[in-house]
């Protein structure tokens, strides 16, 4: 499942964009242009620049957020599990944190306003709310055992937990189907409002981001801790 991923643009370029584009392309600007009262849904045709001068706004400051959110998925090449960890907590954890309100917000907002649309996906804000229950069980368990485990080098011990934890990463793969299935892929119907298109854009985010997490856990930091295959025996 492959999505376009987010494009770093310049400063100057993202401060002449309509701001509804830039909530559409850049996953997680939504919950800043709502605490700035910046109106990206029916005032999305309105440059950013122009925007942040009709509410006062510091335009570097507001751009400097955004920046924020264009993160790398490349992996760090590395073979050290403390940076493999830090990595994993602060461009994973932290961030499925920051997604899944936002997009539980939208979609009961899309679902709400447009239910009478044949497209709605109905019952989208409830499986995001199971999503994000099972993803923070899932991480407080990383947080607070398996992963002081690891950083302590306790080889022996760790392999119950990544046994249950790469379990739950299958669980968590069937939930990510079960997300797409309901909004097509994460492709907006014909006409769909922006509020709806950056919902849209924000769970293929959230589908590239659980997706590369869970390679970087069950490929390249766990095998780290667990007992080398053995080799099939021979016939003499």
């Amino acid at each position: 499942m492959n999505h376009t991923p987010t494009v770093a643009i310049p400063t100057t370029d993202r401060a002449q964009q309509a701001i509804g584009q830039i909530a559409v392309d850049l996953p997680g600007a939504t919950a800043v242009f709502r605490r700035l009262k910046l109106d990206f849904c029916c005032g999305g045709q309105v440059p950013l620049k122009q925007a942040c001068d009709s509410k006062g706004l510091p335009l570097d400051a507001v751009l400097a957020e955004l920046v924020s959110l264009e993160r790398s998925s490349e992996p760090p090449v590395t073979e050290s599990p403390e940076v493999m960890i830090d990595h994993i907590l602060a461009r994973y954890h932290a961030v499925h944190r920051e997604q899944l309100p936002e997009l539980i917000r939208m979609a009961r907002r899309v679902e709400a306003v447009h239910r009478e649309s044949p497209d709605v996906p109905h019952g989208l804000a409830e499986h995001l709310e199971a999503m994000e229950d099972e993803l923070l069980d899932h991480m407080d368990k990383e947080e607070q055992i398996l992963f002081p485990m690891l950083q302590a080098g306790s080889q022996p011990q760790a392999s119950g937990p990544i046994h249950v934890l790469r379990e739950e990463h299958n669980g968590h793969g069937l939930m990510l189907e079960r997300l797409m299935a309901l909004t097509g892929d994460a492709t907006p119907p014909r006409g769909a409002c922006n509020t709806w298109r950056a919902l849209y854009a924000g769970i293929a985010q959230l589908s590239d981001d659980l997706i590369n997490h869970i390679h970087l856990e069950n490929n390249l930091l766990f095998p780290l801790f667990e007992p080398a295959p053995q080799a099939p025996q021979v016939a003499a």
